[in-house]
């Protein structure tokens, strides 16, 4: 099971916002979207993350005017990446070990798709399922 599998199901459609974005815009974007985090990208290159969490980090410390601040200033950088052949097990490791809940999958330095948690959780459930289900019929058969 490899990300080239989420992402042939999920599909390769990608949000973005890019560094000069005002966090106003792209929180926008987040809500009319209704997603947590979307890559930022300057030109091809995924040079971070921006998510619900960096703009909660930017008020905890009083930053009122976040919302007029550029998405480069409170971004999560660099961002980390996943590739097509990557297994889901391991980006699901990763991100239990980073702490974080998306991944930008690149090919040869593009972006090629945008994976969350719950996408790779979801697919390993329906394998989980479709293995469940096909033992239960070899059993059946038995």
């Amino acid at each position: 099971m490899t990300i080239a599998a989420i992402l042939h199901g999920k599909g390769q459609n990608v949000v973005s916002v890019t560094p000069g974005d005002t966090v106003r815009q792209a929180v926008a974007l987040l809500a009319e979207r209704r997603i947590g985090a979307v890559p930022v990208l300057d030109g091809d290159k995924v040079v971070g993350i921006f998510s619900e969490r960096d703009v909660i980090y930017c008020l905890k410390d009083g930053d009122m005017g976040v919302l007029d601040r550029l998405v480069a200033d409170v971004m999560t950088a660099p961002a980390i990446t996943v590739a097509l052949e990557d297994p889901v097990i391991g980006a699901l490791s990763l991100m239990s070990r980073r702490r974080i809940r998306h991944l930008p999958v690149v090919d040869q330095g593009q972006l090629v798709g945008f994976v969350s948690i719950g996408d790779l959780v979801k697919y390993r459930i329906d394998r989980v399922e479709a293995d469940a289900e096909a033992m239960r019929s070899y059993i059946q058969q038995v």
